[in-house]
């Protein structure tokens, strides 16, 4: 029997796995040191807030790829804990869709090495409820010392990733929902 994986975990994992290849140097690999994804559903009846401080990622700066991964079941907040069951059962899935990834690599050729604030371009496969949609999502990047902060601003239309919302509730629950991501990439230590 073949084990199937699917292309977004081999994206992820292969980044990971070739982070640590001795081939590649040290320092050509930055791993999340700390990351934060906060998601907003500003609907006519109710907003919905919630955050997660588990995001997990990886760059590669010799050849500008990225990986990052959130698990569904980390996000906290929310209005009570019956919407955040709600969140993780009947819209996320998150049984069956257990994270959401973004992997892909930097459009502008940047020296990642020299120090200064860029306003960047990630293109690459946003999945999210299992269906990837390929994005370009502007960043803004500060390099420092050995390593970087991250943020981004963007929205998610529910539509593209095939989550639907009830007629009884479509009034409580916004048809894009705004995310904002920030973290810190360190180098990774030989």
């Amino acid at each position: 029997m073949m084990l199937k994986i699917p292309f977004r975990e081999l994206a992820f994992f292969g980044l990971l796995f070739f982070s640590t290849s001795s081939s590649l140097s040290a320092q050509a690999i930055w791993i999340n040191k700390s990351g934060k994804i906060d998601f907003r559903s500003d609907a006519p009846l109710e907003i919905i807030q919630a955050s997660s401080n588990v995001l997990k990622g990886a760059l590669n700066t010799e050849d500008q790829t990225f990986a990052f991964s959130i698990q569904m079941a980390t996000f906290q907040g929310f209005n009570s804990p019956l919407q955040r069951v709600h969140f993780n059962e009947n819209y996320m899935e998150s049984a069956r869709y257990p994270e959401a990834t973004f992997s892909g690599r930097i459009i502008e050729q940047i020296d990642l090495s020299q120090p200064g604030e860029y306003l960047i371009r990630a293109k690459g496969l946003l999945t999210i409820h299992g269906v990837p949609v390929e994005r370009i999502i502007k960043c803004k990047v500060i390099i420092q010392g050995q390593g970087c902060r991250y943020s981004a601003s963007f929205s998610v239309p529910l539509v593209d990733h095939a989550i639907t919302i009830p007629k009884v509730v479509n009034q409580k629950i916004a048809e894009e929902i705004q995310v904002r991501v920030e973290g810190e990439l360190m180098m990774k230590s030989k």
